[in-house]
């Protein structure tokens, strides 16, 4: 299996227009699902949000970000980035998670979900946020 580390950052509200910038500057394909698309919006207000995003480009850019909602907190330069790992192999994300969980808060239990096969978020030991999930097809 391979796997790739891609920057995530966070925002509130603001995904969808840094994302435009960012492939503006940078070039490549921009993809969005808004909550509401993801059938994920709990705040009617923040169904357009963007749950999930990325720029991905040709020339080696990939940057993925999302819209925080409101019922969790959010302080712009505290919490800014995610690390996002993404493979294709459950069991070796797995492998990945079990070390990284060790001392650490879970965000979010490894799982299934309804936008990928394996979807997990921790914050280790050291206050790093992990985003673990395995590629859907």
């Amino acid at each position: 299996m391979t796997i790739t580390t891609t920057t995530h950052l966070n925002f509130r509200g603001d995904a969808r227009a840094a994302l435009e910038l960012y492939r503006s500057v940078f070039g490549g394909e921009l993809a969005l699902v808004t909550y509401e698309d993801a059938h994920a919006a709990q705040d009617p207000a923040e169904a357009a949000q963007i749950m999930w995003g990325q720029v991905q480009g040709d020339n080696g850019f990939h940057v993925m970000a999302y819209d925080v909602p409101g019922r969790l907190p959010h302080e712009p330069g505290v919490n800014p980035v995610f690390v996002s790992v993404r493979g294709t192999d459950a069991d070796e994300l797995t492998a990945y998670w079990t070390g990284l969980s060790e001392g650490a808060t879970v965000v979010q239990d490894l799982a299934p979900a309804g936008w990928s096969p394996l979807y997990g978020m921790l914050r280790d030991r050291f206050g790093v946020v992990w985003v673990l999930d395995v590629a859907a097809s």
